[in-house]
């Protein structure tokens, strides 16, 4: 049997990797100018971490999840999501304690798993990056983070990015508005698709979601969500929309937008881009006040977003972004003979030490193949090394720009390699 990776995965190569490290730096830089900070956690959780948080009658619960009982018959998940993992670890280590600075603001990076049919940019591992923020129900909260993202977006430089925006309202809210989605829907139960005339029992919202043909159709008319807002819910979105706009950031409000989790309320978002013609969403999230209280914790106010890596890099490769990678090899050691392999290893070591990128020739291969290598890897500068030099206790330093060389002692490279740089370009 041939083996190869399972469906839905990919290995991420050496010329890609440069690419992700990239970008999850300038996401990492980006979150610690608002003083987020990273958190961990596991890779699997309990079941009823992510059933119960997100909703068993989700598609994520009810047909993506990758869950199975241990030895110990302990029912386990593997992850399929970043919030709920999150909001467990902050109530278990009881981040909402009085001498924890308020709000606590978190990120988290890592693989999250979905059994879905593969497509671009969506596999069934892949890589989400979010940030959660907890402890604050100010409506500047929800702007900051969506500001956050789309100051993400801008440093990438990616294009045509749009904000839409709704309001899920409180719990009375949306119970009231459930009720008149319910009264319209079900005398069109019969022209929905099969999964649809099932959420219309048991989550009438997420029909709004749906992307067969036919539930669009039977949603184009249906009530809106703001109609339905109270007081305390009108006024927290009224706040949200003005601060966006006293930032200068546009939005567009979509009203037939619910997300696919349970636990959201009041404002949710996506950034949406164009991609040959196509909507992506870049991200997405919101505002979820009861989660914590859910797991345990006291009531506290939160507010996050999650975006894919795989989808992030699809749009930076389809709007013909180039990432500023930095591939130069600082020093290749052209090394001649094996008697020169011990001394070769010593030198190569000392300039890595001095914080230089540094490689030599392990295949005992002629000089020219060397200097092709060298090229290959973008070496500024080359160094020879045979038996002669060792004896001579010299070496040539060339720079293989404009191929201007200096004869140097090992000493001087061994001590003060910049300095010798600085000798070569002078």
């Amino acid at each position: 049997m041939k083996l190869q990776k399972p469906k839905g995965t990919q290995d991420i190569l050496p010329q890609d990797s440069a690419k992700w490290q990239y970008v999850e730096q300038l996401a990492r830089d980006t979150f610690k100018k608002y003083r987020y900070q990273e958190i961990r956690t596991p890779i699997f959780e309990h079941y009823e971490v992510i059933s119960r948080s997100v909703g068993d009658t989700t598609d994520i619960v009810s047909k993506e999840m990758y869950d199975f009982y241990d030895k110990g018959d302990r029912h386990i998940t593997l992850r399929p999501e970043g919030t709920a993992p999150v909001v467990r670890s902050y109530v278990e280590n009881k981040f909402f304690a009085p001498e924890v600075q308020k709000p606590v603001k978190l990120y988290y990076m890592g693989s999250m798993f979905r059994y879905e049919r593969p497509q671009a940019g969506r596999l069934r591992e892949f890589h989400q990056l979010g940030v959660e923020c907890f402890g604050s129900s100010n409506p500047a909260v929800d702007v900051e983070v969506m500001a956050m993202a789309h100051h993400l977006f801008k440093e990438l430089g990616i294009q045509n990015v749009t904000l839409h925006l709704n309001s899920l309202g409180n719990s009375s809210s949306r119970a009231a508005y459930r009720q008149a989605l319910i009264d319209y829907l079900t005398p069109l139960r019969d022209s929905l698709s099969k999964d649809s005339q099932r959420r219309l029992e048991e989550n009438p919202l997420r029909v709004l979601d749906s992307k067969e043909p036919e539930d669009k159709v039977a949603v184009e008319n249906a009530p809106s969500i703001l109609d339905y807002l109270d007081e305390e819910s009108q006024d927290h979105f009224d706040q949200v929309k003005e601060l966006l706009e006293s930032l200068g950031i546009p939005y567009i409000i979509n009203t037939n937008m619910v997300r696919g989790l349970d636990y959201y309320n009041h404002t949710i978002f996506e950034f949406i881009t164009d991609v040959a013609g196509n909507d992506l969403t870049i991200c997405a999230g919101g505002r979820y006040d009861s989660l914590v209280e859910y797991f345990g914790g006291p009531d506290t106010p939160s507010f996050g977003f999650g975006l894919g890596l795989e989808r992030l890099l699809l749009i930076l490769e389809k709007q013909g972004i180039s990432l500023p990678l930095t591939e130069e090899l600082d020093v290749y050691l052209a090394v001649l003979g094996s008697e020169a392999n011990g001394r070769a290893l010593e030198l190569i070591q000392a300039l890595r030490h001095q914080g230089f990128t540094a490689e030599r020739d392990y295949l005992n291969r002629k000089i020219k193949a060397q200097f092709k290598a060298a090229d290959s890897f973008k070496a500024r500068t080359i160094i020879t090394l045979g038996e002669s030099e060792i004896k001579a206790g010299q070496v040539q330093v060339k720079n293989n720009q404009n191929r201007q060389e200096i004869t140097v002692s090992l000493e001087e490279i061994e001590k003060d390699f910049a300095q010798v740089l600085k000798n070569l370009e002078a």
